[in-house]
């Protein structure tokens, strides 16, 4: 099961509602994925800032002076804002990297979900109705953004094992089906020196192609190296900081449909996950092809 949305605004008028809209399309998602949901919203940051977002089992622990710990050993400023069990620190881009490693000593409960100049990633156990609600998701703003409600089959549920999966700066992955062939792909990828917390499938399509993007592959050509070296059934969508990109495997028999108007681009498992989007009764619809690859970049 599992279920995808996805939305890239072309029209600016609809960045403040950006959050509002990937909301009502997770939530027509519950009964694809009611144990777990994530979302990442892609938005600006300051000049010359990167974002980092964390998340702990004890916030109240491992949350309380983090800023100013994080701005002690960086040497450098730092802002924080707390969403309930996730923080988003704000650290200049030049000391991303450095701030990550330090963030790790400085506690070790804490789990970094996503890192960059544009996204955020908030997921957590729960429906995503409660997910969303606990992060406030329909009040943020931004130019595009990925959703995922989960149903474990094959490993446990868990904050970690939801989507999406960042393994990135300015990356992240979610996916509908199963990989045959990924500890094999993990392996070599862990050679290559990307690294991993979960043993999930999806982290490893994730990592397959920030490892492509690394090496200085275009989107386009990552997507399409999923075609050659992952085997299973597969439907990703994966957001880049300039946009997003959605590609299924050639037998294509998860679900998946877009739609496309002067405004957006919209991708769901369903249909009925785009009822509400503006304008959708004029919109360009159709299903995505097997072993096709669609991307958008600004």
């Amino acid at each position: 099961m599992c279920g995808i949305v996805g939305l890239f605004l072309k029209d600016k008028a609809l960045e403040p509602q950006l959050g509002a809209m990937l909301t009502d399309m997770l939530i027509t998602m519950t009964d694809r994925g009611p144990d777990s949901a994530g979302i990442a919203i892609y938005s600006d940051a300051g000049k010359g800032l990167a974002k980092i977002t964390v998340q702990s089992s004890d916030p109240g622990k491992d949350f309380k002076d983090l800023d100013g710990d994080l701005a002690a050993a960086l040497g450098q400023p730092v802002t924080m804002l707390i969403k309930d069990t996730h923080a988003v620190m704000e650290v200049p881009l030049d000391q991303m990297e450095a701030a990550r490693t330090a963030l790790t000593h400085l506690r070790a409960g804490i789990k970094i979900m996503s890192s960059g100049e544009t996204i955020e990633i908030f997921k957590e156990v729960g429906l995503p109705k409660d997910v969303a609600a606990r992060f406030q998701v329909a009040k943020m703003g931004g130019t595009h953004g990925i959703g995922h409600t989960r149903m474990a089959t094959e490993s446990a549920v868990t904050t970690m094992g939801a989507h999406p999966f960042s393994t990135g700066s300015d990356q992240c992955l979610v996916h509908n089906g199963s990989l045959s062939n990924h500890n094999g792909v993990r392996r070599e990828l862990r050679r290559q020196g990307m690294t991993f917390e979960t043993e999930n499938d999806t982290e490893v399509g994730a990592a397959f192609i920030s490892h492509k993007l690394k090496t200085g592959e275009t989107l386009g050509n990552a997507l399409e190296a999923t075609l050659t070296d992952l085997d299973g059934f597969f439907t990703f969508v994966v957001g880049t900081r300039n946009g997003f990109g959605v590609v299924r495997d050639p037998i294509a028999c998860k679900p998946a449909v877009m739609a496309e108007t002067d405004q957006y681009v919209a991708f769901g498992s369903e249909y009925r996950a785009l009822v509400n989007l503006p304008g959708i009764e004029t919109a360009r619809v159709w299903e995505p092809e097997p072993a096709t690859v669609y991307f958008w970049e600004r």
